[in-house]
C-alpha cells in the first residue's frame, strides 16, 4: 500500500522549491503524495501551482489582510494539526524558513510525524537577520528527522549544532531543479522595456527593509537612474503596503523605472535573464541569478547564502544609498569588474536535488 507523502506549501518561494521534488515523488507508485497548500502567500502561490501543473489537495487559506505573525502561527499551527490527524501521513517535507515551515515542524512534533526539512541549515547567526525566518529554520531544524542540506556549508551548520551527522544529506538546492526546467525554454518577459538600455532588475520585500532601509534603496534606484542614461530600472513591487507606499511614493512616474505587479516565475526568470545588474534582499534571486550569470547586490545586512558571496558572483551591500550606488556604478562603468561577478558560476548544485531528496526517502520508507 503506498504511504502517504505530504507535501506543505505556503509561499511563491516554497512552491518554486518544492514543485521538482512534488513532481519527482509523483513518479513512484510507492508514495501517495499529497499537497497541501496553506495560501500564506495567496495569488503568488497560486500561479507557482499552476506554472508546475501542480494542484494541491488541501487548501488552509489563511492569508489575511495585515495579519500578524501570532495570530498566522495560531491559526496555522490549529489548521495544520487537524490536517495530520486526518491525513496520518508517514512523512511530511517542507521547504525553507517561513512560518508555515516552522508550524508544520511543530505540528509534526506534537504528533510524532517524521518532518523532512528541504533546504536544511541556512543561518546568519542573528535571529533578527532577517526576522522572523532565522528563527523558524532553526525552531525546524531541531525538530526535523531528515535534513536536505542545500550546500556543505549548510550541512556544517547543522553539524555545529549537535544535529546528528546521519540525518543530513547534501542534496544540493531544488530551486536550481525549477531554475533549469524554466530557463532553458528562453521564456518571455511581457513587460515593455527599451531594448537599447541595459535592464537593472530591483526586488525588495523583507520586513528587516521596511521604512527607512526600503527609502535609502529607493533613493539609490533614483541616483543611478539620472546618473546613467542608458540605464532602465524594473521593480516588480511585492503586494505589502509597507513596499508599496514607500516605492510607489518615490519612484512613480519616473520615465526609465518600470513599477509593476510582482511577475509570475516564468516572466521573473526572463527578466532575470534580460537584466544587466539585479539588485535584491530575495535568497531565492541569491540563488538563481548566478546560474544565469547575473550579478546581484544584496540589499541586506547579512545573508544566510555566502556560497555564492564567497564565490565572488554575489555582493552583500547593504541598504545605505552611497553603498548601492557606488557598488552598482562600478559595476556599470568597469567592464572587467563586471565580467569578474558575471562568470555564471553557481554553487547551489547541478539540477538533480529533487531525485537526490526522492532517494533518500525511499530508502527510508520505501
Amino acid at each position: 500500500m503506498p504511504k502517504t507523502i505530504l507535501c506543505a506549501v505556503g509561499t511563491r518561494p516554497e512552491a518554486i522549491k518544492m514543485a521538482p521534488v512534488i513532481r519527482a515523488l509523483q513518479a513512484y507508485a510507492e508514495f501517495d503524495v499529497r499537497v497541501l497548500a496553506t495560501a500564506q502567500h495567496r495569488g503568488m502561490l497560486d500561479q507557482i501551482f499552476a506554472c508546475f501543473d501542480i494542484r494541491p489537495d488541501i487548501d488552509l487559506d489563511v492569508m489575511r489582510p495585515n495579519q500578524s505573525l501570532a495570530s498566522l502561527t495560531a491559526r496555522l499551527l490549529n489548521d495544520i494539526d487537524a490536517v495530520l490527524v486526518n491525513e496520518k501521513p508517514a512523512l511530511v517535507l517542507a521547504q525553507g524558513d517561513t512560518t508555515t515551515v516552522m508550524t508544520v515542524a511543530l505540528a509534526c512534533f506534537y504528533r510524532h510525524i517524521p518532518f523532512g526539512h528541504v533546504e536544511a541549515g541556512l543561518r546568519t547567526g542573528d535571529l533578527n537577520n532577517p526576522f522572523p525566518e532565522e528563527m523558524n529554520r532553526i525552531v525546524a531544524g531541531r525538530l526535523a528527522s531528515l535534513h536536505f542540506s542545500p550546500t556543505v556549508s549548510a550541512r556544517d551548520n547543522l553539524l555545529r549544532e549537535h544535529i546528528p551527522q546521519d540525518t543530513i544529506w547534501v542534496t544540493g538546492n531544488t530551486v536550481i531543479d525549477a531554475l533549469r526546467s524554466v530557463a532553458d525554454t528562453r521564456p518571455a518577459l511581457a513587460v515593455a522595456l527599451d531594448d537599447t538600455k541595459r535592464l537593472i532588475l530591483v526586488t525588495a520585500h523583507r520586513r528587516e527593509n521596511f521604512g527607512a532601509p526600503l527609502e535609502n534603496i529607493c533613493r539609490a534606484i533614483l541616483q543611478l537612474v539620472d546618473d546613467n542614461d542608458d540605464i532602465q530600472v524594473l521593480f516588480p513591487v511585492h503586494p505589502n503596503p509597507h513596499v508599496q507606499q514607500t516605492v510607489r511614493a518615490f519612484l512613480q512616474g519616473h520615465s526609465r523605472i518600470v513599477l509593476c505587479e510582482p511577475l509570475d516565475y516564468i516572466p521573473f526568470v526572463a527578466a532575470m535573464q534580460r537584466a544587466y545588474l539585479i539588485l535584491s534582499d530575495s535568497g531565492g534571486v541569491q540563488e538563481e541569478a548566478p546560474a544565469l550569470g547575473k550579478p546581484v547586490l544584496v540589499l541586506r545586512k547579512e545573508t544566510e547564502r555566502p556560497e555564492a558571496v564567497d564565490a565572488g558572483v554575489v555582493k552583500l551591500v547593504g541598504t545605505a544609498t552611497a553603498d548601492i550606488v557606488g557598488l552598482a556604478q562600478r559595476l556599470l562603468d568597469d567592464a572587467d569588474a563586471y565580467r569578474a561577478v558575471a562568470r555564471g558560476v553557481s554553487p547551489y548544485g547541478d539540477g538533480a536535488a529533487a531525485q537526490r531528496i526522492v532517494d533518500v526517502v525511499l530508502a527510508r520508507l520505501g
